[in-house]
């Protein structure tokens, strides 16, 4: 029996070594045909430094420092001028178990293939542009008698670039740190056919969580870049106060579809808490989106966003374009940010929604129904959002009440006044007192400049240009002030009837009484007076323009 048992031994070790001998003189085999059908699959040079093979629980194989080459980088093609020469894949690891059992003819099924710091650099669609050349060498195996079928792949610590042909645009980046790859239908993963993936990246501004799922393919071996491409996403926890001057928690859902260079994207987003860092004051800020974007460069066009702000709701179209330094570090470009340019449309809104977002002060300083439209213009820069943008438009404001029980009570007075019943101002209630405001205006460098305000009360109209400071909420207008009563009517009593000489002064143009008026201060502690250098050239009949900032 010891002799059996020894002999079992010997026959066992020898059989182990035999099959090592084997596994290692297969390695040459397997990697070949790896690189071979790589090669054929993506039309493309290839290379693999390591590759080897073990036998624990099935077949286990480990490769490392494999690299896959664009198409047109194949030998006997010529490469677009100032390509890249960079591998279209590489791959620092890679890691598959297969069954020892298989059967001539057929390929070899493996259930999942593991990756790591995969790296993916996709020229610019101009280098997939020239005349195809001869397919690459390969092994002269027409019926190989090792092929693979890989049901699922999974990647961690991918890096995707994706460069433009485009002068000044910088590539787009995007790290992955998971990602998963299964055939749509169920069968193997071949480029031939429509995949089915999962991702999970870190979006770098604003930074935040984005998980995606859906479908590729199939793949385009002479453009990998018109691939077609959708599925849908979340991004959840995206911190906005990664742009400098505003901030907030953004999450926001929706799909895509179109191919890796060219994506329609529809999509809502939900910033429960935004605000200009400068002022402090939050809002909730709702979109839904219907954008094409050219990922070769990140270049967004919104067409159009609905965006809803507070109460308010306003439409805009335009784009986002990323803007590049050329003499960045090194003397390479950077980016520098990116320039927005929307046609914004405000329908249905209310004045205070807006005035809360730009007022450090919990109470807006006027509230009413509004609608604008305007031209929004905020370049990339350093300084804060609130002083890069950059407002032209006009407006319309109905049913408006000012805040400051001083400003709205001079408001009554003026209304009352204007119509003649100096008697009801004790008794009257400014809460009842509306106006209307409608002009035009630019806002640029944290000031809104109103060059033709009409402000219009029952008995009264008021026609201003000036300024108003949004940080310091200064005032700085001058103008007219129109009234229907003549000065004896707005006075009144005993003191009218003494002023009635006074009424042709103050008459002009079938127009009871028109007074010069500024206003100034701030709008915390408001001023208002009658201008009277310009009512003594009234009266000679030598009025000047009117000028903003003059104190009575």
């Amino acid at each position: 029996m010891q002799w059996v048992g020894g002999g079992l031994l010997v026959l066992l070790a020898a059989s182990a070594i035999g099959v090592s001998i084997v596994v290692r003189r297969a390695e040459p085999y397997m990697r070949a045909r790896i690189v071979e059908a790589l090669g054929t699959r993506f039309n493309a040079r290839v290379e693999l430094d390591n590759f080897h093979v073990s036998l624990v629980d099935g077949l286990v194989a480990e490769g490392r420092g494999l690299r896959i080459w664009p198409p047109a980088e194949v030998e006997g093609v010529s490469v677009a001028a100032g390509g890249s020469g960079a591998p279209l894949i590489s791959l620092e690891q890679f890691r598959f178990r297969a069954p020892l059992r298989f059967e001539p003819g057929k390929p070899v099924s493996i259930s999942l293939v593991e990756l790591k710091g995969l790296n993916i650099h996709m020229p610019p669609k101009s280098h997939f542009g020239q005349q195809p050349g001869p397919p690459p060498q390969t092994l002269p195996a027409a019926h190989p008698l090792l092929s693979f079928a890989v049901a699922e792949l999974k990647a961690e610590d991918t890096h995707f670039v994706l460069e433009t042909s485009k002068p000044g645009k910088l590539p787009l980046d995007f790290a992955l740190s998971r990602f998963t790859l299964t055939n749509s239908t169920g069968g193997p993963i071949h480029a031939g056919s429509v995949m089915h993936f999962k991702a999970e990246l870190t979006n770098p501004r604003p930074v935040g969580l984005i998980h995606t799922t859906g479908t590729i393919g199939p793949w385009t071996n002479s453009d990998p870049g018109e691939s077609p491409l959708s599925g849908d996403y979340t991004f959840d926890h995206a911190d906005l106060s990664t742009f400098k001057g505003i901030a907030g928690i953004l999450s926001s859902k929706g799909d895509y579809q179109g191919t890796l260079r060219d994506l329609i994207v529809d999509g809502d987003t939900d910033t429960p808490d935004f605000r200009l860092t400068h002022f402090g004051n939050t809002m909730p800020l709702r979109t839904h989106f219907h954008a094409k974007v050219d990922a070769t460069d990140g270049d967004t066009w919104l067409e159009p966003v609905e965006a809803t702000l507070g109460h308010s709701h306003f439409t805009a179209q335009g784009q986002v374009v990323r803007v590049i330094d050329p003499n960045g570090p090194d003397g390479k470009p950077i980016g520098k940010g990116h320039d927005i340019a929307l046609n914004v449309n405000v329908s249905r809104a209310r004045i205070e929604d807006f005035l809360r977002l730009t007022s450090s002060q919990p109470t807006p300083l006027l509230t009413g129904g509004l609608t604008m439209k305007a031209a929004l213009h905020i370049p990339p820069g350093p300084v804060p959002v609130h002083r890069r943008l950059a407002l032209n438009g006009h407006f319309h404001l109905d049913q408006a009440r000012f805040s400051s029980d001083k400003i709205q009570g001079r408001i009554t007075d003026l209304s009352l006044r204007g119509q003649g019943r100096p008697h009801d101002l004790k008794s009257a209630d400014p809460e009842a007192t509306r106006s209307i405001m409608d002009g035009d205006f630019q806002m640029g460098g944290g000031v809104i400049a109103l060059p033709a305000l009409t402000y219009s009360v029952p008995g009264a109209l008021i026609e201003l240009k000036g300024d108003y400071g949004v940080e310091g909420g200064t005032l700085n207008f001058a103008g007219t002030a129109k009234l229907d009563a003549t000065v004896s009517q707005m006075v009144g009593g005993v003191f009218g009837k003494l002023l009635k000489p006074a009424d042709r002064i103050f008459k002009k143009d079938g127009v009871g009484t028109e007074i010069p008026i500024n206003i100034g201060g701030t709008r915390e502690s408001p001023s208002f007076g009658i201008d009277f250098d310009r009512l003594r050239h009234k009266s000679n009949n030598q009025a000047p323009p009117p000028s903003p900032g003059q104190n009575p």
